[in-house]
This record gives C-alpha cells, structure tokens and sequence, in this order.
C-alpha cells in the first residue's frame, strides 16, 4: 500500500494533525482500537479477571524500581552487600525503592498464581487459547528464573547459601551434572563469577525474554478473544456489524473496573512497604541481613516462599519414597494401557518410557528424581490444554465434585509450601509426600476424572446480571 496521509481540513486541531503524522507512518489509532477501544470483551467478567493487569502493573513496578536499583548496586562479592546497605541508608528514598522491588517479587506471584487459579477455573487453557496458556506458563518460567536470579544479589547468608543449594542440585544431572554446576556458578563455589553472571542474566537476558513473552500473550489473547465464567465463545453470536452480542468494549468499561482494582492493590501494596516489608521473614528473609559468609553456613537453609511448594517435591523425595514411585509408575504405565484410548504405537513408547524409569530408579539415586520430581512439577502446567477432556471449560457447569477435586489439589499446594520453609521433620516429608502424590494425580489422571460425573447444560449467552 502506498504511503497516504488521510486529508484533514485546515483549521483541524494540531493534536489531531499530529495524530494523523503519526498514524501514517505507525498504527497507533489502530493497535489503540484493536487492543482497547474496539476489542470486546464478554461483559460478564468478575474480579478474577483483573489479575492480568494487576501483573502487567507489578512487571512495570519492577522495571522501574529495578532501574533505579542498577545505579547504586555493585555487582561485586566484596561491595554487593554493602551497596545494598547504602541503597537502604544514603540514597534519597532508597529504602522506598529497594523495598517496593522487594515486595513486589512477593506481589508478582502472589497475583500470577490467582491468575492461573482462574484459568483452571474458567478453563482458559481450553482450545482455542492453548497457546495463550503456553506463553503464559513460559512467563511463570522466566519469572522463577528472574527471582533466583536476582535473590543472590543482595549478597545475604541465605542468598548466598539459598544459591549454592540450588545450583549444587544441578550435579546430580548423571555425566553433565558436575560440568552443569561448574558452568553455572563459574567457579567451583558461589563466588564473584557468579554473582556476576546473575546479575547479568537478572538485569538484561530474562526481562528481554520475559517482556517478548508478556507481549505475545497478550496479543495472541487478543486474536482469539478472552474467556469467561461461562466458558462461552462470545464471537460465535454476533450482529451485524460483526460485534459480539455479549461483548463490550474493554476501554472504557474494564479499564475503569481494572483502575479500582489497581487502587485497593496499590493501597494493600504500600502497607505492606511501609508496615511490613519483611512480612514475618517470608518476603525477606532475617539471615539475609547479614552478610554472606562462606564458611559459616545457616541452620535451615530454605528458597523464597514461592519456591517452597516446588522445593517441598524435591525434599519429599527420599530413597524410601522412591519404593511409592515405582508403584505409581507401575500403576499409572497399566492405566494407560488399559484404560486410554491411545493408539497402538503410543503405548508401545509408553512401555518403553514406563520401562526406562523404572530402571533408572534403580539405578539413579533419590537426588536426581527429586530434581527431575521438582522440574516436572513445574513443566508439566503447560499440559493442562491436552488433559483436560472434560465436554465444558468452566467449573460453573461441571460435576460438583470436581470443585473438591480442585479445592484437594489446592490445599495441597499450600500445604507444600507450608513445609517448604519449615525445617524437615518424619512428619513433615511424610505429608509433603501424600501432597506430592495429590499434585501429580491431579494432573495425570485429569483426563479420566475431567470425564466423570455428569454435566450441566451451558447455556447459549452468556449470563450476566447487570449492575
């Protein structure tokens, strides 16, 4: 298409005359309508719709804090903990800074994880956004990478302790796993070299990666359209002009709904910094207020409390606990053959895998499955689309024990990461070992017990209560 300006008249405003300059040569009017104005919503939307933009909010929170944190901190082992200090004592407002970036590491997850608790909900995952779901379980990634990351660089006892525990797991990896270390701490122990090479991939490699990430979920969410409590497609029933009859436009009707929800999070967020930061040693820890030391290692070393429910997988996974994996794999291997409706081939690479990890059991020491255990429990959301054959997306027209299912599978969760920052105990590695069981059998067996049960009729249009 031939570069055109549209004609504006003489005495047209100049903000108007610029728009138009820029329009010409950039879609700005139209990315504005596309992605705002002119995209519909359905319009029975509740509050577990608006922890997208509560997201994308902490994500800017971050870049701008982590921004002013980069022009004061010292990536060095000798200076890194004492810039912290000057940061928090000398700079103007420093502490404001360092704890608003603090907080809201805590405040990212806390609102991604209700985030993916709606899309279970609501089946979001459901075709046709499996690649909505894809890009944002790649988020959820670059996320854990980002806060391990960055959580060595305040250069504390349990950052520093935190990171050598968490990259020591990489050598139980069987040929690579020594090499695997080496080359992540860049030394044989956490050094300089390390810190070094956080701060790098903090600072520059994963937000590049991660801000590609938001953008493409973003934008193939808006190519097939949001879901709702429903789980109806609103852009099957349309008028006229194309425009969904239960759709509205998200600008002005859900920015201004988006807006209060930002002031009460705003509201809960600035309490927390002001009243709280530490929240209890959850959000910082005590011991990292005290400057690493190499030879002198903490009681109880244990990650962030958002790390804690995947950590509790690895912990939960002794040499006793690996007699119960082989049952489960056993188990699982003969319901797949069984009771699925895999083709022939299929299950012959089922055997063959079933038949691999059991000998590799044997073989392999707990370590290494609690490893695998831990990345697995992670990698395997991204599934979700492809496990759930229930006939309905959203939990409002399901069978009322899945509801019980999901709410077992939550406790569960929570319950894991409870034991996550807790000494281990006999008690404790028992438990978290019965909630490891109940997080990967929710999964796996999803796409027997999302059949199950009988199904309520979702209705044509979505329902929605005008208020």
């Amino acid at each position: 298409m031939a570069f055109q300006e549209k004609k504006l008249p003489a005495n047209a405003p100049a903000s108007a005359k610029a728009l138009n300059w820029i329009d010409a040569r950039f879609p700005l009017t139209a990315t504005w309508k596309a992605h705002l104005s002119e995209y519909y919503a359905p319009k029975n939307f509740n509050f577990w719709y608006a922890f997208g933009s509560l997201a994308l909010l902490v994500l800017v929170i971050q870049i701008v804090t982590g921004i002013f944190l980069v022009m004061h901190y010292k990536p060095d082992a000798n200076l890194a903990f004492a810039s912290v200090e000057y940061i928090m004592r000398d700079v103007p407002w420093g502490w404001l800074i360092r704890y608003m970036h603090s907080t809201g590491a805590s405040a990212f997850f806390i609102v991604v994880y209700l985030h993916m608790v709606r899309g279970l909900l609501y089946g979001s995952y459901r075709k046709p956004r499996e690649l909505v779901w894809l890009f944002g379980v790649g988020i959820f990634l670059c996320l854990m990478a980002e806060a391990f990351f960055g959580y060595l660089l305040p250069w504390g006892q349990m950052s520093y302790w935190g990171a050598q525990v968490i990259v020591n797991l990489f050598g139980a990896i069987p040929f690579i796993g020594p090499d695997l270390s080496l080359w992540i701490r860049g030394d044989y122990v956490v050094s300089d070299a390390t810190l070094n090479r956080f701060f790098s991939f903090h600072v520059i490699a994963i937000p590049l990666v991660l801000l590609g990430l938001v953008v493409a979920h973003i934008v193939a969410l808006h190519e097939v359209g949001s879901n709702n409590p429903d789980g109806i497609e609103i852009k099957e029933k349309t008028d006229v002009n194309g425009v969904p009859l239960d759709g509205i436009p998200f600008h002005p009707f859900y920015t201004v709904h988006d807006i209060f929800v930002v002031s009460v999070f705003l509201i809960v967020f600035t309490a927390v910094i002001f009243f709280a930061p530490e929240m209890g040693g959850y959000f910082l820890e005590y011991n990292n207020f005290i400057p690493a030391d190499p030879l002198k290692t903490p009681p109880h070393i244990a990650p962030v409390w958002y790390f804690t429910p995947f950590y509790s997988i690895l912990r939960a996974t002794t040499s006793q606990f690996m007699y119960a994996l082989e049952v489960g794999v056993l188990a699982y291997a003969a319901l797949l053959l069984t009771k699925s409706r895999l083709s022939g081939f299929v299950k012959m690479i089922v055997l063959v895998v079933a038949v691999a990890a059991l000998i590799g059991m044997f073989v392999l020491d707990a370590k290494f499955w609690g490893v695998v255990l831990m990345g697995v429990s992670v990698m395997i959301l991204g599934g979700l689309p492809w496990l759930d054959h229930a006939p309905v997306r959203s939990i409002r027209y399901r069978p009322g024990f899945h509801g019980y299912i999901y709410l077992v599978f939550g406790i569960a969760f929570v319950i894991l990461g409870y034991l996550g920052v807790q000494p281990p105990t006999p008690v404790g590695t028992l438990v978290a070992q019965i909630c490891t069981f109940i997080y990967f059998g929710f999964f796996l067996l999803m796409p027997w017990w999302s059949r199950m049960g009988q199904f309520k009729p979702v209705p044509d249009r979505v329902t929605f209560q005008p208020h």
